[in-house]
């Protein structure tokens, strides 16, 4: 074993002592990432060529601080998205999410789909889905001040549409032409703030992350947002909690314009989104 890999060793431990849920990868991906290698190549790197600096990082990581804003990268799919403090670090769960929003896309069989995802944060949702539905328009809304800057980093190049603004006001002069609005908005219960891991809490921004004492106020706003945007047979998709699972369904009521509304699990079988279509007349 070289040197790295037993530091490697040593700060997994340190890790897994602050109880960071993922020990041994992060310390492998902050040994990479200081020493500029991928974590397969560890083992390449000579014992004269161990950076200090790794120590550093370890230790930001062991008081919690989230692993990508310390890389200032996260993956999502197959895209690789800049971070950082006052942005909201895309989960794996939202994978689940776009996903089924692509497939969805695609079953409908439209030449060039209008795509809008709203609170879009890093816009990872958006890059995926102009990545993996290469015909798409997408527009994508952001009104954080901070999380705005971080998008216009991630969506340079590339064909996706950023708006500066407000959710629930949003592209008017697109009402009734959507093919799909999907979001992952914030849904966190306020009563339940003590209960957020540290990375959370004290990282993500605020607004990204509570809305309500019952977590549901903005998805209550966006459905009507949705249902103004979408073209009749048009589909929303929005992420919600596992605790949430059955409650979201209701907001897309029938009687407010929605059909087949229902939840979907995530790859933990975890109830984490719920979809609609809105109605056709």
């Amino acid at each position: 074993m070289n040197l790295l890999l037993a530091e490697v060793a040593q700060a997994t431990r340190r890790l897994a002592d602050a109880d960071v849920p993922s020990p041994r990868f992060d310390a492998e991906e902050l040994a990479a990432f200081v020493h500029r290698v991928k974590r397969s190549e560890l083992h390449r790197v000579g014992d004269s060529d161990f950076d200090a600096f790794y120590w550093e990082v370890v230790a930001r990581r062991e008081a919690r601080e989230p692993l990508q804003h310390i890389t200032g990268r996260a993956f999502f799919r197959y895209l690789e998205l800049h971070v950082g403090r006052g942005v909201f670090v895309p989960r794996p769960e939202t994978e689940s999410v776009v996903g089924w929003a692509i497939d969805a896309v695609r079953a409908m069989d439209v030449a060039e789909p209008l795509i809008v995802d709203l609170c879009t944060g890093s816009a990872a949702i958006a890059l995926a889905l102009a990545q993996e539905v290469p015909r798409s328009r997408v527009h994508a809304v952001e009104l954080d001040d901070s999380a705005i800057v971080w998008a216009r980093k991630n969506v340079e190049g590339s064909r996706v549409r950023l708006h500066h603004g407000d959710a629930l006001a949003a592209l008017p002069e697109l009402d009734g032409q959507v093919d799909l609005v999907v979001s992952n908005p914030p849904y966190i219960p306020l009563t339940e703030w003590e209960y957020v891991a540290p990375e959370a809490r004290d990282h993500d921004p605020q607004l990204a992350l509570f809305s309500g004492e019952d977590g549901l106020d903005l998805i209550r706003g966006l459905e009507r947002t949705a249902h103004r945007l979408l073209r009749p047979g048009g589909v929303v998709v929005v992420e919600h909690a596992d605790t949430q699972g059955g409650q979201v369904p209701w907001i897309f009521a029938e009687d407010r314009g929605w059909a087949d509304a229902a939840d979907h699990p995530d790859l933990n079988n975890r109830p984490r989104f719920a979809t609609a279509r809105r109605e056709v007349p």
